[in-house]
């Protein structure tokens, strides 16, 4: 009973918590409902969400794969630019390979040819070196003086031959090596030397007498190319033995000319008074052997004058009595001397002098009429039959200017230079005109020379010649000036 009773307590307790159950669970039951529909809200959002997201993704998607599409197109550029850029590049460096192999082989080519380069230069260097002491040693004892200045005018170089012409010591030579060409006149044996040049300039044979036995003769020269100055080169050559000789050779001419004049003189008289009937009358032969007599007797005289001439202006001897004169005048009162020689030869002689009148100058009339003469003579004498000569004076300015122009055989280009040099006669005037010295025109140029003026020339070979000479206006002459 007590076990049923049990039961039936425990079956009620039971019915009892199932009731409860159930009310519990139907609460339970919309809790969940209203939990559900909550989640089902809440799904349904996220799903919206999703889908928007899934939406945004998709355009993120296709933006990605299209940038992937770029970037795919910009790879693959890039990959063939980098390619080609990589086979350049090899190019490039094979290249530049092959140019630096080149380069490394020319390159030794160059140390081998700058070795063999080497090799020669120092062969050079000591031929040169061999060459200076060969130049040093010719210098050293060349028998002339020898001053070297370089393209400063500075002293570099000298030879012991200027210590012995000018009497200088070796030590002061010394201390000149390096000083200006002005400077040297501070040393007293070079003094002359310097006054004599002034400067480094040209000279050519310039004569510096130290002493009664020592003449020295001067040149000097500019050493170089034309755009290129080295320096100068000044030679002293001594010519003390030529200038004893020449001057024992002046005086046995003029001692010869001077004791031949007297005989010759007296000839000269003599047949002048056979051929004028002084000494009884004279058959026609006998006159015409006389006449060519007297002539070369003539001859002869010139020949003496002009030796003493020459002597006198050899030792500066040559006397001038200046006078103010008007030349034109005195030339024309020359011209009848020549009417014979001109006729005999049919040779025309046109004198021009201008209307104005000429300005005087200061002239030793005789000397001065002695260069006129010399040279209408060398034109009458030059000039073949049948030919002209125009002497004409007129005012340079300064002066007067004369000039003798004729239509002759003319001189010669190679012998110009030589043509007033003393006892020079061009070839072609030897086979023209068999006699003559060779002195008239040095005479001349010495004459004209000394009344400070000026003798030229100009000739054409068979066209003729011309001489001119000018004279300074009376009170402009350095001779009248120095009388």
């Amino acid at each position: 009973m007590s076990q049923q009773n049990n039961n039936s307590n425990i079956a009620l307790r039971s019915n009892e918590n199932m009731f409860t159950d159930k009310e519990d669970a139907a609460a339970e039951i919309k809790e969940l409902k209203e939990k559900l529909l909550t989640k089902e809200i809440q799904l349904y959002r996220l799903q919206s969400e999703r889908d928007d997201e899934i939406h945004e993704l998709n355009k993120v998607k296709a933006q990605l794969e299209e940038a992937k599409s770029i970037l795919e197109i910009r790879v693959k550029a890039k990959t063939r630019e980098l390619r080609e850029l990589t086979e350049n590049l090899e190019k490039q460096i094979s290249a530049r390979t092959r140019e630096l192999q080149e380069k490394i082989k020319e390159s030794e080519d160059s140390r081998l040819a700058l070795m063999n380069m080497l090799e020669d230069m120092e062969d050079l260097r000591r031929r040169a070196q061999e060459e200076k002491e060969k130049t040093l040693a010719i210098i050293t004892n060349f028998a002339d003086g020898l001053l070297f200045f370089d393209a400063n005018n500075c002293l570099a170089l000298v030879n012991p031959q200027i210590e012995s012409y000018f009497g200088v010591a070796k030590e002061d030579i010394q201390q000149a090596v390096g000083k200006n060409f002005a400077e040297l006149g501070q040393i007293g044996g070079l003094q002359p030397l310097v006054s004599l040049m002034g400067s480094l300039k040209k000279i050519t044979r310039k004569e510096l007498t130290l002493n009664e036995k020592t003449v020295l003769e001067i040149s000097s020269l500019e050493i170089g190319r034309p755009n290129d100055k080295i320096g100068w080169l000044v030679i002293i050559h001594d010519i003390s033995r030529e200038k004893t000789i020449e001057r024992m050779k002046t005086e046995f001419v003029s001692i010869a000319a001077h004791q031949l004049r007297t005989p010759i003189s007296a000839i000269k008289w003599t047949l002048r008074m056979i051929l004028d009937g002084d000494l009884g009358p004279i058959s026609d032969e006998q006159r015409d052997f006389l006449e060519k007599t007297y002539k070369s007797n003539e001859r002869m005289i010139g020949l003496i004058n002009d030796l003493l001439n020459v002597t006198r202006i050899e030792e500066g001897r040559l006397l001038f009595d200046l006078v103010p004169v008007d030349l034109g005048e005195t030339i024309q009162s020359l011209l009848g001397a020549y009417a014979e020689i001109l006729k005999q030869k049919s040779i025309k002689l046109q004198f021009t002098k201008p209307k104005e009148k000429l300005p005087q100058v200061m002239v030793d009339i005789e000397k001065i009429m002695l260069v006129v003469s010399n040279l209408l003579e060398n034109a009458i004498k030059y000039t073949p039959a049948g030919g002209k000569i125009f002497l004409e004076i007129s005012s340079n300015g300064k002066g007067i200017e004369v000039s003798v122009r004729d239509t002759g055989i003319g001189i010669m280009k190679s012998q110009q230079d030589r043509i007033f040099t003393k006892y020079f006669r061009g070839s072609n005037a030897m086979h023209t005109e068999t006699e003559g010295t060779g002195l008239g025109l040095f005479i001349a140029k010495n004459i004209v020379e000394t009344h400070g003026g000026k003798i030229w020339f100009s000739s054409q070979e068979g066209s003729g010649t011309t001489f001119y000479f000018s004279l300074p206006a009376a009170g402009d002459s350095a001779l009248q000036q120095k009388e």
